[in-house]
């Protein structure tokens, strides 16, 4: 059983790599923030009108996004194209914020099926609350029924396995978040109804990621908070972003760099025009180099959280006993970030 994190402060930016003193008991987590040498800095990569949120890449490398109540797929030359437009297409039926997750083939435990290669699936916000499936040939499918328990905000994958490869969906009334897991044949389960307030780019940390291995990460924008929740539906305070926090400006976008991440990667996230809003946003991918958040100390492994406003990201980095916080890149003060943050690899989108 897990042990709550006992946060005790978040350092000042100058104090580079000065460790917490201990706070509680010896199984307590600890935080360090640090100062990253060199910030690296988002910047516009491939306009996009009301571009929302992205995922993949898919098999032939491309990467599918979320824009103007649409789909579409960016190629690895930068070229986005229409997708899912024929008569069994999909438009999204209603709601601000229905975010995208693509299909993790692995065999789902305990349910003798697995899911379809370069299947999208897309949080149905309104006329019947529950999940879409999009297949790889751009035909739009029923997928999973939710009980309409507040609103649906966040949907990733568990590539991981602690919750059997099932598709995780996040869902928040109040203060308080609930844990979908789905399963291949769209069969719904509670994982918890009492995690804290969470939403927008949730995901599944990767095994190498110390105590909070395979658990689900979600961030919450108003407290500047990411949070753990396990298989078992216990939450944990992971770290304070010492970010800045409220609606529409604190942590919003989740991401970890893969075992692959080098000079040749890249990191993505959706930046939407809002207009009104204190950052209203550019209608763009925005993007950040791999040796850029290389020279910023992101290593593979690291989970990258971002600000929706201004597009501020820290780098976190968890083992058995601890965890890391640096502040590594800035975006442009007008950004306005939405959904996850995703990697590439060898050859980046606009190149």
């Amino acid at each position: 059983m897990r042990r709550p994190v006992i946060l005790c402060a978040v350092l000042a930016a100058a104090a580079v790599a000065t460790a917490l003193a201990a706070c509680g008991s010896s199984a307590s987590q600890r935080i360090t923030a640090v100062s990253a040498t060199t910030r690296a800095r988002w910047t516009p990569a491939v306009r996009i009108t009301r571009v929302l949120d992205l995922a993949g890449p898919r098999s032939d490398g491309t990467i599918v996004l979320a824009a103007a109540k649409r789909v579409a797929l960016l190629s690895p030359a930068g070229v986005v194209q229409p997708f899912a437009r024929g008569p069994a297409g999909y438009v999204n039926p209603g709601g601000e914020e229905p975010y995208i997750a693509l299909s993790n083939p692995q065999r789902v435990a305990g349910a003798d099926c697995s899911f379809g290669r370069d299947t999208l699936y897309v949080l149905r916000l309104q006329k019947g609350p529950g999940v879409t499936a999009v297949d790889a040939h751009g035909e739009v499918h029923p997928f999973a029924s939710l009980p309409g328990n507040g609103l649906e905000n966040g949907i990733a994958f568990d590539t991981t396995g602690r919750f059997g490869h099932r598709l995780l969906v996040t869902a928040t009334a109040g203060a308080s978040t609930t844990v979908y897991a789905i399963d291949c044949h769209g069969s719904v389960s509670t994982v918890t109804s009492r995690a804290p307030k969470a939403e927008g780019g949730i995901a599944v940390a990767p095994a190498s990621f110390g105590r909070f291995a395979g658990d689900l990460i979600a961030p919450d924008e108003n407290s500047g908070r990411i949070w753990a929740i396990s298989p078992g539906g216990r939450s944990s305070l992971l770290a304070d972003s010492g970010l800045a926090h409220g609606g529409d400006i604190g942590v919003e976008s989740a991401g970890f760099a893969p075992a692959g991440f080098g000079p040749s990667s890249s990191a993505l996230v959706a930046d939407r025009r809002t207009p009104g809003n204190p950052h209203p946003g550019d209608d763009a991918l925005l993007r950040i180099e791999g040796p850029e958040l290389i020279a910023a100390g992101v290593r593979a492994g690291d989970l990258l959280v971002a600000t929706e406003g201004g597009a501020q990201t820290d780098a976190i980095r968890c083992g058995r006993a601890s965890c890391r916080v640096r502040h590594v890149a800035d975006g442009p003060a007008i950004a306005h970030l939405e959904g996850h943050i995703l990697f590439t690899g060898p050859r980046a989108p606009g190149t």
